[in-house]
């Protein structure tokens, strides 16, 4: 299939010139573009199926999404061969709006193997709660495709385009309990919050088009370089406000307000997937945008990121600590607490990279990170989603004797907060703190490995006692806790299925971390 695409401002200026076009005209590459691609075809596809399928057979949706999903993940496997880049400039075909490096399929790869664990975690409860089957699974591929898309974008156009891809169904996936007040507030708070950072992002990408007369990361990036004198504080301006979209994306102080009540507000499988897509999304965008294009002012950007990375982490410790165990959803908010926490780690690499004379090694710290917090995080909220079938509060203390109720769960949760933690036998998550510590070092910024060192042990305090609670045995066994009699979790297979593969998972990298460390450290801008 070839396309028209337009190489530079004038390259087509008269229609009837046919020399002209005949320059603009290239191929698609479908391989490259496959992930997103079969991610959004699968969107439409269950969005059809649902018109025709008895109410008694929509449960093939939910297996029909992971398909495409896995099919999607499975399209990477291409562009392993090496670099694929397509809709290039033809007068400069280095100047690219998609690009499937190392980086991109790494995180398409996080993405697309997250968004499939999600799947797995939602199957009983679209049954459970009664969700609308066709719009929740349609909204999820949807979201997955917008998230996939994002970080093999190479212009800013494209990176907001995919940002909001990624961010629209959210909103409606946070919402989708009909008649539930708090799903509907949930959802309000998480769409006005968002559209108000997207509006300031896409003021400093109009500041930043003006200062340098292009939307591709190369070319901002050597407009940055050599900027006219009377642009520099609008260029400066148009940085700045550029990150703050992804910086709401990855729940970054002081854009982390939206989340305790948004993951409190929606079901629970869609709680995990914010805490993990959304992250994905936030971080692969803030990594385009401040290493790819503006290098040239990494002494502006890197301060920034690492003032953000300090307060980020030790507001979400602290408002972690601060969850009564007696707490209504006290379980999901001090998850959602730690979230941002886990945030604040994730930055620290990114704003090394401002300082570090190889930032491509940064990145990769901060890429073995995501996919290890990926893997125990959907782990930990898949035990949450299986507690809270029986105890509907889901307070910290409903946890209480889970070891008696049901010793796999209460085993399986252990582990994933001991990994998030950073405490044997979860070593993923200890290699991954070291990681990210060893960046913040090596790049110069002492103060900063001290304030991540302090979190690490701030943060082992709630999880550490939340694990406590569950070998401990109820004084008092009540109606509504897992440890009551009568009180035990139903088993669900697919539910099941996604605990055992996010526990074999994080067993198998912790008994063997280097294979993260490895792919990660091949993760080079």
């Amino acid at each position: 299939m070839t396309v028209l695409v337009q190489g530079t401002a004038g390259a087509v200026g008269n229609a009837g010139n046919v020399g002209n076009a005949e320059n603009v005209v290239q191929s698609v590459d479908w391989l490259a573009i496959a992930p997103p691609t079969l991610a959004a075809l699968g969107a439409l596809a269950v969005l059809v199926a649902d018109l025709f399928l008895p109410e008694r057979r929509k449960s093939l949706l939910g297996w029909t999404a992971g398909a495409f999903l896995v099919l999607a993940a499975l399209s990477l496997l291409p562009s392993a061969a090496g670099d694929r880049a397509t809709f290039c400039l033809t007068t400069d075909p280095e100047a690219c709006s998609y690009v499937a490096d190392p980086f991109a399929l790494a995180v398409q790869f996080l993405v697309l193997g997250a968004a499939a664990l999600t799947v797995l975690l939602s199957v009983t409860t679209v049954r459970d709660e009664r969700l609308p089957a066709g719009e929740y699974w349609f909204l999820l591929l949807a979201s997955a495709a917008g998230a996939a898309l994002l970080p093999a974008a190479r212009d800013l156009a494209t990176l907001i385009v995919a940002l909001e891809v990624a961010s629209l169904p959210s909103f409606a996936l946070v919402g989708l309990r009909r008649g539930d007040g708090r799903s509907s507030e949930a959802a309000l708070k998480f769409f006005l919050s968002s559209i108000t950072a997207t509006a300031v992002s896409l003021m400093g990408v109009s500041l930043v088009y003006a200062a340098t007369g292009s939307m591709h990361l190369v070319r901002v990036a050597e407009g940055l370089r050599d900027v006219d004198p009377g642009l520099g504080t609008l260029a400066a301006t148009g940085v700045v406000l550029t990150l703050v979209g992804f910086a709401f994306k990855t729940a970054a102080v002081p854009f982390h307000s939206w989340v305790p009540e948004t993951y409190v507000g929606a079901p629970l499988p869609v709680a995990a997937y914010l805490s993990v897509i959304g992250k994905a999304v936030g971080f692969s965008g803030l990594i385009l945008v401040t290493v790819e294009a503006f290098g040239a002012y990494d002494h502006l950007w890197g301060p920034v990121v690492a003032v953000l990375a300090a307060l980020t982490m030790t507001v979400g410790n602290v408002g972690a600590l601060r969850q009564r165990p007696d707490r209504a959803r006290g379980a999901v908010r001090l998850l959602a607490w730690s979230s941002v926490g886990q945030a604040g780690y994730l930055l620290v690499p990114i704003a090394a990279a401002a300082y570090a004379d190889e930032p491509g090694r940064a990145v990769g710290a901060t890429v073995a990170y995501a996919l290890m917090y990926a893997v125990v995080n959907l782990g930990a909220f898949g035990v949450v989603v299986h507690v809270g079938r029986t105890a509907a509060a889901n307070r910290i203390a409903d946890y209480r004797g889970l070891y008696a109720a049901h010793p796999a769960a209460a085993l399986a949760l252990a582990f994933f907060l001991l990994c998030l933690a950073g405490l044997p036998p979860g070593i993923i998550g200890l290699f991954a703190k070291v990681v990210v510590f060893s960046a913040a070092v090596e790049a110069g910024l002492g103060w900063l490995a001290v304030v991540t060192a302090v979190n690490v042990v701030i943060a082992l305090y709630y999880y550490l006692a939340w694990t406590a609670v569950l070998f401990r045995a109820p004084a008092e066994p009540a109606p509504g806790t897992v440890g009551a009699t009568g009180a035990r979790p139903r088993v669900a297979g697919p539910l099941t299925a996604a605990v055992g593969v996010a526990a074999a998972l994080g067993v198998v990298l912790s008994g063997v971390p280097q294979l993260v460390l490895r792919f990660a450290a091949d993760v080079l801008l």
